[in-house]
C-alpha cells in the first residue's frame, strides 16, 4: 500500500472511530491527519488535504484545541496559524476520557442527585421503583467516575503493569 492510501484510509477510519467516541467525524479526521503529519500544518494545508470548508477547518480546530488534543505552533517566517497533534496516543486517550466525562457524566451525575430527592411517601411503589432505580444509576456512575478519574491520572506505565498482572 502507498502511503497516500495508507493515510487516507486511516483518516477515514479514525473519522469513523472518533464518531464512535462521541467527536463529529469531520473533527476527528481533521485530527488524524495532524496525528500522522510529520510537520506542523496550517489551516489551508488541512482545508486543501481534507476537502473541507474554511469554516468547518477553523471549527473543529477550536475544538480540537479545546479538548487539549491539538497545539497552535509558530512557524518562524510565515504568519499563517498552524497546528500540530499530540503524538502520545496515552494522553490523546486520557484527554479525550476527561472531555467525554466533564461534558456527558459530569451532567448526567449533576442531574441523578437532584433527582434523589423527590417528595412524597418513600413506601408508594411508584417512588421507591423510580429512587432505587436513580440510586443504582448513581452508584454505577459514581463507580464509573472513580474509574476514569484514576484513568485520566494514571501513568501509561503503571496502566499496562496493572493490566498485564490483571491477564496473569
Amino acid at each position: 500500500m502507498k502511503l497516500a492510501e495508507a493515510k487516507q484510509q486511516f483518516i477515514q477510519s479514525w473519522g469513523i472511530l472518533g464518531s464512535q467516541w462521541g467527536i463529529n467525524r469531520s473533527m476527528a479526521q481533521v485530527h488524524a491527519l495532524l496525528l500522522i503529519a510529520g510537520t506542523p500544518l496550517s489551516t489551508d494545508d488541512i482545508m486543501e488535504q481534507l476537502s473541507i470548508s474554511r469554516g468547518n477547518a477553523n471549527m473543529n480546530l477550536r475544538d480540537l484545541m479545546d479538548w487539549n488534543l491539538i497545539d497552535k505552533v509558530i512557524v518562524p517566517g510565515d504568519r499563517k496559524e498552524y497546528f500540530t497533534a499530540e503524538k502520545d496516543i496515552w494522553k490523546v486517550a486520557t484527554h479525550i476520557m476527561y472531555q467525554r466525562k466533564k461534558r456527558e457524566l459530569d451532567p448526567m451525575v449533576k442531574v441523578l442527585n437532584q433527582l434523589t430527592d423527590v417528595e412524597g411517601d418513600k413506601r408508594n411503589p411508584e417512588i421507591k421503583a423510580f429512587t432505587d432505580t436513580i440510586e443504582s444509576i448513581k452508584r454505577f456512575a459514581g463507580h464509573a467516575e472513580k474509574t476514569m478519574d484514576v484513568m485520566i491520572k494514571a501513568e501509561e506505565n503503571w496502566f499496562l503493569n496493572s493490566f498485564i498482572k490483571l491477564l496473569k
